[in-house]
């Protein structure tokens, strides 16, 4: 399983990445610019990622406009449904206007700072991943 996780904040990137690579190949990066390079990279090279951790607040551009635009990418791939990416959104918010406009937007999962890796792969579980519990 291929793994993009996306944070600004360095703590929070490298405690998803710790917890995601024990799952699949895992790549991190620090901004919405760089995720949106490394996900048409992905698809360029014939192997896209199964899952992003997504942290929605990042200074270059938000979650859900990171969100929004993979979404428009495997609109034009025409990419089925069953096949798009899993996206988690991440956040130290929980404001229901959030996680309401990061669901309207395509998310699939919705995970609170602090996050621990139970909490982590309880949520992939629930998108219907096939990973091992801890």
């Amino acid at each position: 399983m291929k793994i993009l996780v996306v944070d600004d904040e360095l703590v929070s990137r490298k405690k998803m990445h710790k917890i995601m690579e024990g799952i699949g190949e895992c790549i991190s990066v620090e901004s919405g610019k760089q995720a949106i390079r490394s996900f048409k990279e992905a698809w360029e090279e014939g192997v896209p990622f199964e899952v992003i951790s997504l942290d929605i607040f990042m200074p270059d551009m938000s979650g859900i406009e990171v969100l929004t635009k993979i979404r428009e990418v495997e609109k034009e791939k025409q990419v089925p449904k069953e096949k798009q990416v899993k996206i988690m959104m991440v956040t130290s918010y929980s404001e229901k206007d959030i996680v309401i406009a990061s669901l309207k937007a395509g998310c699939d999962n919705y995970v609170v700072k602090p996050f621990n890796s139970e909490k982590v792969r309880a949520k992939l579980i629930g998108m219907g991943l096939n990973i091992k519990e801890d």
